[in-house]
């Protein structure tokens, strides 16, 4: 099958390379020509260091690659989504199944992302969702990996599964593509405050109770918006969250750590060098929260500390020291 992945990040290409290897026609885009040409030259991409790129994947920045392709996945940083949405749709074919493998919610309208794709592209292209635990620097290296495909259109999300299963990269298919994308969002928060614990000295018994109470939090904002609660319980709930709280390829951990360090907030999301997912999803997702009436207390704290400057530790002892409750709201009922 004919494929573009548009988006020339680490993801992007780790996921292009599986596609290749897959024995499609895969074209890699990137938004500016300059960084499409170095990739050309040097055939690897600089955050993905010893992962080279065949001379079977073509590179470019016109966004007329979409043109006949049967899939294409959209692989930019979240803000980036609706943009290159538009810039895509009228060079795609009807039917063409357009793949959202960025990991987000949009600021302006706390859209998720394939809600975003659809009000760009219409009903002539049919959406899905990718995620799951998979850092691009693994993938690149054919590391095993599990991620779900979701979409309401069934075909589309089968159609998904057997673009990118391999020996090496199992598929599973899902309906709920809210539960897949507010999973996929929302655990950043998780692991920036992960990351904020790391930095602040505190224990894996801290980092196992963020975990555990973020999922939980997560779980009752995405049942409230119409998703499932055993989608959390998958690969795109607890799977994302362990991986992107426990390992240092998580930008937002590592972002973490740093204000936990002392860092100031604005320097340590510069310093990360990439799009920091997790501090933008800490706004939208308190905005979605107080809508929806659902309590999220560690998403709060996150939100305290990035955007009010509340000290990290003070966080702590006020999550610590709030009022006493069942750990689930089935007890005793």
């Amino acid at each position: 099958m004919k494929v573009a992945v548009l988006g020339s990040g680490g993801w992007g290409t780790a996921l292009a390379l599986l596609l290749l290897e897959n024995g499609h026609d895969v074209t890699l885009w990137s938004y500016m020509e300059a960084e499409s040409a170095a990739l050309r030259e040097k055939r690897e991409n600089p955050v993905l260091p010893g992962v080279a790129l065949p001379e079977e994947l073509k590179l470019t920045s016109d966004i007329r690659c979409v043109e006949g392709c049967a899939a294409v996945v959209l692989a930019t940083p979240s803000f980036a989504v609706r943009t290159t949405a538009r810039q895509a749709r009228s060079h795609m074919d009807p039917g063409t199944v357009v793949v959202s493998v960025s990991k987000g919610v949009e600021k302006e309208t706390s859209l998720t992302l394939t809600d975003v794709i659809a009000q760009e592209v219409g009903e002539r292209c049919p959406v899905a969702a990718l995620s799951g635990p998979s850092h691009a620097e693994e993938v690149g290296r054919k590391v095993p990996t599990a991620v779900v495909a979701a979409s309401r259109d069934k075909a589309a999300a089968q159609l998904v599964q057997d673009l990118f299963m391999s020996p090496r990269f199992r598929v599973y298919t899902t309906d709920d593509v809210v539960g897949v994308e507010l999973g996929a969002a929302l655990k950043n928060v998780i692991a920036l405050c992960a990351g904020v614990s790391d930095g602040l000295g505190l224990g894996d018994n801290t980092k196992a109770m963020l975990m555990t109470r973020g999922l939980s939090e997560i779980a009752r904002l995405g049942e409230a918006l119409g998703g499932r609660k055993e989608t959390f319980a998958g690969l795109a709930g607890v799977g994302d969250l362990i991986v992107t709280c426990t390992s240092m390829h998580s930008r937002n951990r590592r972002c973490g750590i740093a204000i936990g360090q002392g860092v100031p907030v604005d320097k340590a999301v510069k310093d990360i060098g990439m799009v920091v997912e997790g501090y933008y999803a800490a706004a939208t997702a308190k905005t979605l929260a107080d809508k929806a009436g659902v309590e999220m207390p560690i998403t709060t704290a996150a939100y305290q500390v990035l955007y009010e400057g509340k000290d990290p530790k003070s966080v702590v002892t006020e999550l610590m020291t709030r009022d006493k409750k069942c750990e689930s709201e089935e007890s005793w009922v």
